[in-house]
């Protein structure tokens, strides 16, 4: 088994397991509210440990970043990212749109990545070099069915996804009904599935954007920092605990001069957007 065939299978394995296990709290879990607001469960905490052993276990000389741990951005080459629930309060809540989220950057490249949504049964992962150097396959599929972002033009029946933090957006003029699904790699990779014809979130963390990166590029979708900074390559020493990296996903980049104004406008926002 090559490199990369041996960090998808292992991927999918780590995230079935874990996904059984959480299926079983699912629900049921108390949650917590951490300092930044957002909840954390147990669930949370014992899917993060069990995915860091296990990849630590297979590739011993990697690092770990993750949600409920480390959060420090090493100069180790190979860095996994993972978010062991994206979606802690639809978890918790009983809302079954969740899931485990399982990146990997090669020097702060995100090269694969790999998520999985247990209470529908939906696996996306995918192969992107970007700008690593890597030679690679690259490619996104769904449940092994390759995907691509749409072509349509933007119309009232396409979809745009909003975070909570972004429902100003409601008050401006957006070429398509707006949908919050609560889960930042959903929303984003359903832009990367041609579900959504865009999405937007004003705060992610690099744990919510990692796995999703070359999954939405090998699709074909256009990245756009909503910060005017570079959000990858990961920055050696930084701490990513509170360092969130507002961005806009869209299906293909000449459409962003259609979604530009709204979301400059309704989150507030000066400038120019960076281009990714």
């Amino acid at each position: 088994m090559d490199f990369w065939q041996q960090v998808q299978t292992l991927s999918h394995e780590i995230s079935k397991e874990v996904g059984d296990r959480l299926l079983s709290d699912f629900g049921s879990a108390t949650a917590e509210t951490k300092s930044d607001g957002s909840l954390v469960t147990q669930s949370d905490r014992w899917a993060d440990n069990f995915i860091k052993q296990a990849l630590l276990k297979a590739f011993p000389g990697h690092a770990v970043l993750s949600e409920e741990d480390f959060h420090l951005f090493t100069d180790t080459p190979w860095t996994w990212v993972i978010d062991p629930i994206d979606g802690t309060t639809n978890f918790a809540r009983g809302m079954p749109l969740w899931g485990i989220s399982i990146g990997l950057l090669y020097h702060g490249h995100p090269v694969f990545g790999h998520v999985y949504f247990p209470p529908i049964q939906q696996s996306f992962y995918g192969y992107w070099p970007g700008e690593s150097g890597l030679e690679m396959p690259t490619g996104a599929w769904l449940n092994g069915n390759p995907i691509h972002t749409t072509r349509d033009q933007p119309s009232s029946s396409h979809l745009f996804g909003i975070c909570a933090r972004s429902t100003a957006i409601v008050q401006h003029r957006v070429p398509a009904k707006l949908r919050m699904v609560g889960v930042t790699t959903y929303s984003f990779l359903s832009v990367a599935a041609g579900f959504m014809m865009g999405a937007v979130e004003s705060t992610p963390k690099i744990w919510d954007l990692a796995a999703v990166w070359p999954i939405f590029h090998a699709a074909g979708g256009h990245w756009v920092s909503l910060s005017n900074k570079d959000i990858f390559p990961a920055e050696i020493g930084r701490n990513y605990g509170n360092y969130p990296l507002p961005s806009m996903v869209l299906a293909r980049a000449n459409i962003t001069g259609i979604f530009e104004p709204a979301v400059r406008t309704g989150l507030g926002l000066p400038g120019n957007f960076c281009m990714l």
